[in-house]
C-alpha cells in the first residue's frame, strides 16, 4: 500500500495540532490538506490552512475530523460527494445527528469514536463484561475529568462507558441515562446511570466507572497522560479505514473486540 493522503480539519485546535505531529512521524502518511473555519495567514509544516471545500478536501484519501458537530456535517457533505473516507473524533452529537451520521455511512466509510485510545476502548469492553456479570443489586455511575477548555459534558467517552453499562445489562442506554452533574465533589448512585464531569486545569482525561452493591465497590478507570494517545489512535484508524467499504465503524471493529 502506498502513502495515504491525509486531510486534517480543525488544524489549529488542540487535537488538530497533535494530529499534525503524529502524521508527520508516520512514514505511511502524506499530509496534504489542513483546514480551519477561518482564514489563517501562515503555513503549518509547509501547508497553508484552507476552508473546508471540495477543492481542499479532494486531495485527500482520508479526512480526520476533531472539530464540532456543525463543522463535522459540513465535512461529511463534501466527503460524501467526493467519496472520501472520514475518521470522526468529534463529540457532542445529538441523537438526531448520530442518526444522520449513519445515513452518511451508507455512502462512504466512516470510523467514529468518542475516544481513539486503545486503553479507553478496552475499558469500555471491560465495562460491558462487568455490567453483564453483576446482578441488578449493583448500581453504577460514571465520573470524568477534562481540561477547562472542553465544552461538552458528559464527555463522549463518558457516554460511551455509560452505553457499555447498558449493553452489559441488555438495556436501551437512552432509558438508563440519569442525572448529569458538572463540577460536583460527590455525586450519588441511582437506579439510572448518573454522570459527573469536572472541568479544570489542563487535564488530558480521566474516566472512571464504579459499580456498588452497598457492600462493595468495583472500580474501572483510565487516565491519559499524553494527548498523542488520541492522535496516534486516529492515524491508526485512518490507515485501517482506507480499505473499507461504506459503513459505520468504531475502534472496536479496528481492535477486533467481540
Amino acid at each position: 500500500m502506498g502513502k495515504i493522503n491525509l486531510a486534517i480539519t480543525g488544524c489549529m485546535g488542540r487535537m488538530g495540532q497533535q494530529l499534525i505531529k503524529s502524521a508527520n512521524k508516520d512514514k505511511s502518511i502524506n499530509l496534504v490538506t489542513l483546514t480551519e473555519n477561518r482564514a489563517i495567514n501562515k503555513k503549518i509544516n509547509g501547508i497553508k490552512p484552507e476552508l473546508n471545500s471540495e477543492k481542499s478536501l479532494n486531495r485527500a484519501n482520508v479526512i480526520i475530523d476533531f472539530t464540532i458537530p456543525k463543522c463535522t456535517f459540513e465535512i461529511l457533505k463534501i466527503a460524501a460527494k467526493l467519496k472520501k473516507k472520514v475518521v470522526i473524533g468529534t463529540t457532542g452529537f445529538t441523537k438526531k445527528e448520530e442518526n444522520l451520521i449513519k445515513k452518511f455511512s451508507k455512502k462512504i466509510p466512516i470510523l467514529k469514536a468518542g475516544n481513539m485510545s486503545l486503553g479507553i476502548n478496552l475499558l469500555m469492553y471491560l465495562t460491558e463484561i462487568t455490567s453483564a456479570s453483576l446482578g441488578s443489586n449493583y448500581l453504577s455511575k460514571v465520573f470524568e475529568i477534562h481540561h477547562k477548555h472542553k465544552k461538552d459534558h458528559p464527555s463522549g467517552t463518558a457516554l460511551m462507558l455509560g452505553k457499555g453499562i447498558a449493553v452489559g445489562k441488555n438495556k436501551n442506554f437512552d432509558t438508563l441515562i440519569g442525572k448529569k452533574y458538572l463540577n460536583k465533589k460527590n455525586f450519588p448512585y441511582g437506579k439510572k446511570i448518573n454522570f459527573n464531569s469536572i472541568r479544570k486545569g489542563e487535564i488530558i482525561g480521566e474516566h472512571e466507572v464504579t459499580f456498588s452493591s452497598g457492600k462493595e465497590i468495583i472500580t474501572l478507570n483510565h487516565e491519559a497522560f499524553d494527548r498523542a494517545l488520541y492522535s496516534e489512535g486516529a492515524i491508526t484508524a485512518a490507515k485501517w479505514l482506507i480499505n473499507k467499504k461504506p459503513g459505520l465503524y468504531s475502534m472496536r471493529n479496528l481492535l477486533n473486540f467481540r
